[in-house]
C-alpha cells in the first residue's frame, strides 16, 4: 500500500517537473519570438537574440568594405585591366545568411524543429551558418571574350608541295595560342572568395599556352628544309607603275626556287628572258652610261633584295656588281653599297648555298608599303655573320643639269628623264664564322659616278 502511494507521489512529482520544464521552456522560446535562437553563428559571429534584419544589416556593413578592393589582371607581364570591388559588386549574401540563421528551430518538420530548439536553447549544440560571397561575373566574361578574340588562334600545319623542280605550294608551320580561360576563372573566383577572410587588393595573371602544329616544315619535305634562315628587304617607294609591274613579275620567278646544297644560283638564269615578249614593260634602266626606257626596268630591285637576303643568311657571294650611280630606290632604307645590278648576259648576281641543306626562296611584295621581301628557308648551323658599317669617301656633287631638245615633245613642255645623284665610293666588310672558324672574309666595293639631271625640252609643233 505504501509503495503504491510512493509511486503515485513520484509520478505526480515527475509530472510537475515535466510541466514546469515545458512551461519554462515554452516561456524561453517565447522570448525568442522573431529573434534568432541561442548558439547560432554566422561566419563565427554569434547572432543570437537578433532579428534577421539586424543580422543582414551587420553583414551589409562588411559589404561596403568590399567596394574599395582593387583586382588587377596581368597578361604577358603587362596590366590589361583593373576591377574595383564596386564594379564587380562583391558582396556577402546577407539576406540568405540571415534567413538561414533565423530558420534554426523553425523548420517546417516538427521533429527537426523541436530538436533544433532543444539543442540550441539548452546549449547542447552550436549552429554555424556560412555566408556565400558573390560578385558580378559579366565584366570578367567580357574581358576574357575580348582576349580570346584577340589572341586565340589555331596551330597551322606546314605545307610543302614540290612539282617539276619547283616548290609550288609552301607554308611554314605556325604555332597556335590559347588563352587559359578556365584557369583564369578559377583563380579569379578564389581571389574573390579570399576577400571574405581578408580584404586586400589582388593581382591575377592571365595565362596562355602554345599549341604545337602536328606537321612541321621539317616533316613536310625531304630536302632538309626546317626553318627560316634570313630575309632581304628593299623599299621601292616612288617607283612608276611599270617599274612595280616588272619587279613583281621578276620576283615571282624566284618564288619557290630551291638552291641545292653547294650549288650556285645565277640570278640571270633564274629570272630568264627579260623582254616585252615575256611580259615586261618599258621602264627606266641604266645602259651605256645613260638612264633610258628599256624592257625590264626595276629588275635590279629584285637582284638587290636577293643580295641582301644572301648577306643576312651568311651565304657566299660569288659575283656581284654595283650600279653605275647611286640609285635612290636602294637608299630608301639602306646605306650606299647594298645594291646589286644585273644585265644579261655578262653582269650577274651569283650566290652559293654553303649551308647544310637545300635553301628555299619565298618572295613577298607589300604594295601598300612599297616593300619587297626575299625569305630564305633551310637548315641553320652555328654560323655568325658580321657586316661592318659602310665607309663612304670621295664624295662628288652631281654635274649641272643637262637639257636636250626633243622634237617628239610639244614646244614649251619640259620632261625630266634623269635625276641627279652624288658620286662617291663605298665599301663594307662581310665576314662569316662557323664555330669560331672564319669561312668568308670579303669586302664589297662600290664606285658611283656623279650623275646629272637630264631634261627633255620639247621643240615639236
Amino acid at each position: 500500500m505504501i509503495t503504491k502511494i510512493i509511486k503515485k507521489i513520484l509520478f505526480a512529482f515527475l509530472l510537475i517537473i515535466c510541466f514546469t520544464f515545458i512551461f519554462l521552456f515554452k516561456k524561453k522560446l517565447n522570448s525568442f519570438n522573431n529573434l534568432i535562437y541561442p548558439n547560432v553563428y554566422v561566419d563565427h559571429y554569434l547572432v543570437s537574440n537578433k532579428t534577421k534584419e539586424e543580422v543582414a544589416k551587420i553583414l551589409e556593413e562588411k559589404n561596403k568594405q568590399f567596394n574599395q578592393v582593387q583586382i588587377a589582371v596581368i597578361f604577358n607581364n603587362e596590366k590589361i585591366a583593373t576591377f574595383s570591388g564596386e564594379k564587380l559588386k562583391i558582396r556577402l549574401d546577407n539576406q540568405t545568411a540571415a534567413l538561414q540563421a533565423y530558420l534554426i528551430g523553425r523548420s517546417p518538420l516538427l521533429l527537426s524543429s523541436l530538436y533544433q530548439k532543444l539543442t540550441s536553447v539548452l546549449n547542447l549544440k552550436k549552429y554555424y551558418i556560412t555566408t556565400i560571397i558573390k560578385y558580378d561575373k559579366e565584366p570578367i566574361n567580357q574581358l576574357i571574350l575580348q582576349m580570346e578574340d584577340t589572341y586565340n588562334k589555331p596551330a597551322k600545319n606546314a605545307l610543302f608541295t614540290f612539282e617539276n623542280g619547283r616548290v609550288t605550294a609552301f607554308k611554314k608551320e605556325e604555332k597556335g595560342l590559347q588563352i587559359l580561360s578556365g584557369k583564369f576563372f578559377d583563380d579569379f573566383d578564389k581571389a574573390i572568395k579570399k576577400q571574405k577572410n581578408k580584404i586586400e587588393n589582388k593581382t591575377i595573371t592571365l595565362l596562355s599556352q602554345v599549341i604545337e602544329p602536328e606537321i612541321t616544315l621539317a616533316k613536310a619535305n625531304n630536302f632538309g628544309i626546317e626553318e627560316f634562315l634570313a630575309e632581304g628587304k628593299s623599299d621601292f617607294t616612288h617607283s612608276i607603275p611599270e617599274r612595280i609591274h616588272n619587279l613583281t613579275l621578276a620576283s615571282s620567278k624566284f618564288n619557290g626556287v630551291l638552291i641545292p646544297k653547294d650549288k650556285i644560283l645565277s640570278f640571270n638564269e633564274a629570272v630568264g628572258d627579260i623582254s616585252s615578249l615575256t611580259g615586261y614593260k618599258p621602264a627606266y634602266i641604266i645602259k651605256g652610261g645613260k638612264t633610258l626606257l628599256g624592257d625590264g626596268g626595276g629588275i635590279c630591285q629584285v637582284s638587290t633584295t636577293l643580295f641582301r637576303a644572301a648577306l643576312n643568311a651568311g651565304l657566299e657571294i660569288i659575283e656581284r656588281y654595283s650600279h653605275a650611280y647611286r640609285v635612290s630606290y636602294y637608299e630608301n632604307d639602306s646605306k650606299p653599297g647594298f645594291d646589286a645590278t644585273v644585265f644579261a648576259p655578262s653582269v650577274d648576281l651569283k650566290i652559293k648555298n654553303n649551308t647544310p641543306a637545300y635553301i628555299l626562296i619565298e618572295t613577298i611584295i607589300d604594295k601598300e608599303k612599297n616593300l619587297l621581301f626575299f625569305y630564305l628557308f633551310g637548315k641553320k648551323d652555328e654560323r655568325q655573320i658580321k657586316i661592318s658599317p659602310v665607309s663612304i669617301w670621295d664624295i662628288v656633287p652631281p654635274p649641272d643639269p643637262k637639257y636636250q631638245e626633243d622634237p617628239t615633245i610639244k614646244k614649251g613642255v619640259i620632261k625630266q628623264i634623269d635625276f641627279p645623284a652624288w658620286g662617291g665610293k663605298a665599301s663594307f666588310n662581310y665576314q662569316v664564322f662557323i664555330n669560331g672558324e672564319k669561312i668568308i672574309d670579303k669586302t664589297f666595293f662600290s664606285s658611283y659616278r656623279p650623275w646629272q639631271a637630264v631634261y627633255l625640252v620639247g621643240v615639236g609643233e
